[in-house]
């Protein structure tokens, strides 16, 4: 079999799609949070009139503009791999996924492009509130557009509603049935709620770096800092929930999945236990170094403390999903989700005791915690999509025969491309956003709307700094 640095086309191909989509899933993940928050900071504006909310408006236009732009680009290169290595999965699969793909462009890619002009450069040419519809509509489009991708790929975890032509191709039979698969829901709210703790996490960590560099007296950057710390402590824990049902609704059509996750190579007569940590040995079927806790396995996947269950072990090889990768990234997206949770609560606590801007501490760990969101949305999607395998359309078709019939010098050469280009336009793209976040929002010309004297010494517990409305 021909190889290229000792791998084969078909897990060359494997790589080379999981890296564009990672690459191409850490801009939606900002830029769709980032669109409504943009929104709301605009309605806020609107409403009242505070300019520190149309300053902070147009400070985060900018960065959503070259967010969106280059998720844009990177999502086309990414599709164009279904012609050229995944040609077979193209051409079974192209009657369900490709209207529903179409869709997605018809509605949110058109909206988002047609209101985006006027969101980013029409405020004076046609009025405020025409341009705070231009801005709801991007938004919503952002999120419609989510909506048609996952619903393309929750059919690929959960498929429903088609029948099989003679020529092997999976024909839509219900189509209410292929858009809202069984994991639709779950992996749709999941996934969106993690959009927008992405977006607080990284709209904090600019706040808290100002603040850091002592800009406490800039409205802007006290406000962007007290929104995300009231987005993290309201939505972190939700994001938890959501992911617990999603995870139950994963164990009834994806058991081996949550197995992988859970690292349970045993199955079980007498209680499950929860594996906290470690390292799979799924040649030998084995958990080396388990650190457990008995029998609470059971009531998290919805079953009893006495309840049984079969492991990997009563699994054919075959149908077993890489454990290492899958049970380690799953824990890095908990994790960070407990992190999350971690410093939601500690915002709060800051808040009450009226310390907020002041707490170094705090600060420290949300500039830490900035690019946190982004780390666990590719930890939860490498979860999700290797947890798959050995399926392209779980259970019905294998992703070793959805591949084209390439050679893996041609796609390990297109692969080592893809890297190069990637790192050099994405990152300079990167390099320039952390630019733009690097300077503090515009302050007002005159002192009316600013925030009162600061105070530079410590605070008694229970009292409150000067506050901005946001607060």
């Amino acid at each position: 079999m021909e190889t290229f640095l000792g791998l084969d086309a078909l897990v060359l191909a494997r790589i080379q799609f999981g890296f564009t989509v990672a690459f191409h899933f850490i801009f939606p993940a900002f830029s769709i949070g980032l669109a409504s928050y943009l929104a709301v900071l605009n309605a806020i504006y609107l409403r009242n009139g505070d300019k520190a909310y149309l300053r902070l408006f147009n400070y985060w236009v900018k960065i959503f503009a070259i967010s969106f732009a280059m998720g844009v680009v990177s999502g086309i290169v990414m599709s164009y791999q279904f012609g050229t290595n995944w040609s077979v999965f193209s051409d079974r699969a192209g009657p369900v996924i490709g209207p529903l793909m179409a869709y997605e462009v018809l509605t949110a890619f058109f909206l988002e492009a047609g209101f985006l002009g006027i969101m980013l450069f029409g405020r004076d040419k046609v009025g405020n509130k025409l341009h705070m519809v231009a801005t709801l509509m991007v938004a919503v489009g952002t999120a419609i557009s989510a909506t048609w991708i996952l619903s393309v790929n929750s059919w690929m975890h959960t498929p429903a509603g088609f029948v099989m032509g003679e020529n092997g191709q999976f024909l839509p039979d219900d189509w209410l049935a292929v858009i809202f698969s069984p994991s639709f829901p779950y992996r749709l709210a999941h996934t969106l709620t993690a959009a927008y703790l992405t977006t607080a996490f990284i709209v904090g960590g600019v706040g808290a770096w100002h603040l850091l560099k002592g800009r406490r007296d800039n409205s802007g950057v006290r406000t962007m800092f007290s929104m995300a710390m009231w987005m993290a402590a309201v939505v972190a824990p939700l994001q938890i929930v959501l992911g617990h049902e999603h995870g139950l609704n994963t164990y009834e059509y994806q058991p081996n999945k949550v197995l992988a996750m859970e690292g349970h190579f045993e199955s079980y007569d007498d209680g499950i236990p929860l594996i906290l940590f470690g390292i799979p040995d799924q040649e030998a079927g084995e958990m080396r170094y388990e650190l457990s806790i008995p029998r609470i396995g059971g009531p998290i996947l919805g079953k009893g403390w006495d309840a049984s269950m079969e492991g990997l072990d009563a699994v054919p090889r075959s149908e077993e999903p890489p454990v290492g990768i899958v049970f380690w990234s799953f824990r890095v997206m908990v994790a960070i989700g407990m992190l999350m949770l971690g410093v939601g609560a500690w915002s709060l606590w800051s808040r009450w005791r009226g310390d907020l801007y002041y707490d170094t501490w705090l600060h420290r760990a949300s500039l830490v915690m900035a690019p946190s969101g982004l780390v666990a949305v590719l930890a939860g999607w490498i979860t999700t999509e290797v947890g798959r395998q050995p399926y392209t359309i779980y259970g019905e078709m294998r992703t070793a025969e959805s591949m084209s019939p390439l050679g893996a010098q041609a796609v390990g050469g297109s692969l080592i491309a893809f890297i190069v280009i990637y790192f050099a336009v994405f990152g300079a793209g990167i390099v320039y956003l952390l630019r733009l976040m690097s300077k503090p929002p515009e302050v007002a010309e005159t002192p009316e709307s600013e925030p009162g004297p600061i105070r530079t010494g410590g605070i008694t517990p229970g009292t409150t700094p000067d506050a901005t409305p946001a607060e």
